[in-house]
C-alpha cells in the first residue's frame, strides 16, 4: 500500500486546531493503577473538564457499567462536548494505543495510521484490545487506515513539529523489544515514509522510572516549529542528571533541514518521587498542548511555579491548567500519555 507521505498525508504538531481529544477510561480491573483506582478517578474527571473548555472530547469505553459509572461522574458537563465510543481498552494510555491521525489538503483530508503495539516490548500482557484501537476508530468515522504491519510505534516515542522534523530517543525506538529486525536506517525511512518527515532528531536515554525505555515525551517536547523545551536536573547526583544533559548536548547541536537553528528552553525536572521502594517518571515535560489550554502534571512542589512559568512564554493564548499528579503518576504516566489529538479536517 502506498505510504502517508506518498499520498501527501503528513503528521500535524500538537498545538495545531484538534476536532477531538481522544482518551482510554481506565478499568477498575486495569493494572496502571494498583491500589489507587480510586484516587485517580477524579484526575481523569478534572482532564476532561478541562478539555472541554476547549475541544470535544472522546472517550474510549468498552464495558457498559463502566460507562454508565463514568457518565454520572461527567453529567455535569455539556453533553455536546463528550462522546463515548464502544472501544474496549486493556489499559488508558491513549497516547500509546490510540490512532495517529496525519492530514492533507485533498479529500479524504485525515487518515489514521495503525502502528503496532506490544504493550512497551512484551511487558504488560494482554494488549489484543488496545493494539485494535486504531482501526476501530478509523472505521467508525470512515477514514483510511494505513496499517504499518509489525512496525511497532508508541505515539508517546515521537514529538513532531508539523514541518518535517520528528522527535525520538535511540533507547526506545533502537530497542531489541521494539522491531528487533530493523535497524536506525530503516527505522527513520519508516519514520519519513509514515509520519512525512524529513529529519529525524535522535536523542539517547530516557529518564529513570519510565517502563517505556525512554519515551520522549517525557524529556523534549516541540513548542513551536523552531523551539523545543527540554527537562534539565539541577542535582548532580541524581541518575537523571547525566542523561538528560547528554540529550540538551545533542539538541545544541542540531540544525533544522531547511537550515534553521533549533531554539532550547529548560524545563526543571519534579522532584524524585518513591513509592513501594520504586522511582515514578514524573516529569514537566508530559503535558498536552490543547486548542487553548496546555495540561500540565505538578507535583505539590516549587518547581511547579517554574515549569508553569515557561509554558506561559511559550504559550501565551492558551490556559495553562496545572493538576496534581502525585497519584496518577503512579501509573508511570500523565497528561500527554493519556491523551491522543484528532486534528480538524478543514
Amino acid at each position: 500500500m502506498s505510504t502517508p507521505a506518498k499520498q501527501g498525508y503528513r503528521m500535524p504538531a500538537e498545538w495545531e486546531p484538534h476536532e477531538a481529544t481522544w482518551l482510554s477510561w481506565p478499568r477498575p480491573d486495569g493494572i496502571s493503577f494498583p491500589g489507587a483506582y480510586a484516587k485517580i478517578t477524579p484526575v481523569f474527571v478534572k482532564i476532561v473538564e478541562s478539555l472541554v473548555e476547549s475541544e470535544m472530547v472522546r472517550i474510549n469505553i468498552g464495558e457498559p457499567e463502566l460507562l454508565a459509572t463514568v457518565k454520572k461522574l461527567l453529567k455535569h458537563l455539556p453533553s455536546d462536548r463528550v462522546e463515548f465510543f464502544d472501544n474496549p481498552t486493556n489499559e488508558p494510555w491513549c497516547r500509546d494505543h490510540g490512532p495517529i491521525f496525519v492530514k492533507r489538503a485533498k479529500a479524504p483530508k485525515l487518515a489514521v495510521i495503525d502502528f503496532g503495539y506490544n504493550a512497551w516490548g512484551w511487558k504488560y500482557p494482554p494488549f489484543d484490545a488496545d493494539d485494535v484501537v486504531p482501526t476501530r476508530i478509523a472505521t467508525h468515522f470512515k477514514l483510511p487506515v494505513f496499517d504499518a504491519g509489525d512496525f511497532v510505534l508508541e505515539g508517546g516515542s515521537i514529538d513532531v513539529n508539523g514541518e518535517g522534523t520528528v522527535l525520538t530517543t535511540e533507547s526506545c525506538l533502537l530497542n531489541p523489544n521494539r522491531n528487533p529486525e530493523l535497524d536506525r536506517k530503516k527505522i527513520e525511512q519508516n519514520l519519513k515514509d509514515y509520519l512525512n518527515v524529513k529529519q529525524v532528531i535522535w536523542l539517547g536515554d530516557g529518564i529513570e522510572g519510565d517502563d517505556t525505555d525512554g519515551h520522549v515525551d517525557d524529556i523534549t517536547r516541540f513548542v513551536s516549529a523552531d523551539t523545543v523545551v527540554t527537562a534539565l536536573e539541577e542535582d548532580e547526583d541524581d541518575s537523571n542528571y547525566e542523561p538528560l544533559q547528554a540529550d540538551l548536548h545533542r539538541l545544541h547541536e542540531v540544525k533544522l533541514h531547511d537550515g534553521r537553528p533549533l531554539r532550547v528552553l529548560h524545563l526543571p525536572m519534579p522532584p524524585k518521587i518513591m513509592r513501594e521502594g520504586q522511582r515514578l517518571p514524573a516529569s514537566y515535560a508530559n503535558f498536552y498542548i490543547a486548542n487553548s489550554v496546555v495540561l500540565l502534571p505538578v507535583f505539590h512542589d516549587p518547581s511547579d511555579a517554574w515549569a508553569e512559568s515557561v509554558l506561559k512564554e511559550v504559550f501565551p493564548t492558551r490556559k495553562i491548567v496545572p493538576i496534581d499528579c502525585r497519584e496518577l503518576i503512579w501509573g508511570l504516566g500523565a497528561f500527554h500519555c493519556l491523551t491522543q489529538q484528532q486534528p480538524t479536517a478543514k
